[in-house]
C-alpha cells in the first residue's frame, strides 16, 4: 500500500498547487461517494428488475423503470453524501434550498451522462468497448466534480459590510476538509 501511496503522491505532485488539494481529498470523497452510489445502483436495479417490478412482463419495460428507479435512487444518495461529506464546509443561504441544490445537482449528473454516453461511443471505434467505457467513467466523473464543485456547491462570495450595516454573513470557512 505504501509504494502505490508514493507512486499517487508522485502523481499528484505534478499537478498545480490548487488541484493538488482538490485532489488529495474533495475529489477523494467525491469518489467514494460515487462508488456507494454505484453499488446502490446496481441492488436497487436488481432487485427491481428480479423481484419488485416483476408484474411487468415485457423485459424492455421492467427494465426501463428499473434503471428509472436504480438512478433516481443512486442519485439522492449521492447528493445526500456529497453534501454531507464532500461539500459539507460550503454552507448556504437560505435562499438556496436543498431542492434547487438537488436540481443543481441533477443537471450537473445529466451532463456527465451525456459526456459518458459520447464519449464511450467515439472511444469504442478506437478501443474494446469495456475500456472505452472505464475511460469515459473517469472523464465524465471529473467533469461532473468541476460541475458541481462550481454550480452545485460553489464557495459563496462574503458580503463587503459598509460602515452602520449590520450583516450576519460571515466569509464562508476555509475549506479545512481540503488540506492534506
Amino acid at each position: 500500500m505504501s509504494a502505490l501511496r508514493s507512486f499517487a503522491e508522485r502523481l499528484i505532485s505534478h499537478l498545480p498547487r490548487r488541484l493538488q488539494v482538490m485532489v488529495r481529498w474533495r475529489f477523494i470523497k467525491f469518489g467514494v461517494v460515487g462508488a456507494s452510489g454505484t453499488v446502490i445502483n446496481i441492488a436497487v436495479l436488481y432487485v427491481a428488475q428480479e423481484f419488485l417490478l416483476t408484474g411487468i412482463e415485457d423485459f424492455h419495460s421492467r427494465l426501463n423503470y428499473s434503471i428509472a428507479l436504480a438512478i433516481t435512487l443512486a442519485t439522492i444518495s449521492n447528493f445526500y453524501w456529497n453534501r454531507r461529506l464532500t461539500w459539507r464546509d460550503r454552507k448556504h443561504q437560505a435562499h438556496h434550498s436543498a431542492l434547487l441544490l438537488f436540481f443543481n445537482y441533477v443537471m450537473a449528473a445529466g451532463l456527465s451522462i451525456v459526456i459518458q454516453s459520447l464519449l464511450t461511443k467515439w472511444l469504442a471505434v478506437y478501443m474494446h468497448y469495456l475500456v472505452a467505457n472505464l475511460v469515459a467513467i473517469v472523464i465524465a466523473s471529473a467533469a461532473n466534480f468541476v460541475a458541481n464543485d462550481r454550480m452545485t456547491f460553489r464557495r459563496r462570495r462574503a458580503k463587503i459590510e459598509t460602515p452602520g450595516s449590520t450583516s450576519d454573513s460571515a466569509s464562508p470557512p476555509a475549506d479545512v476538509h481540503d488540506k492534506p
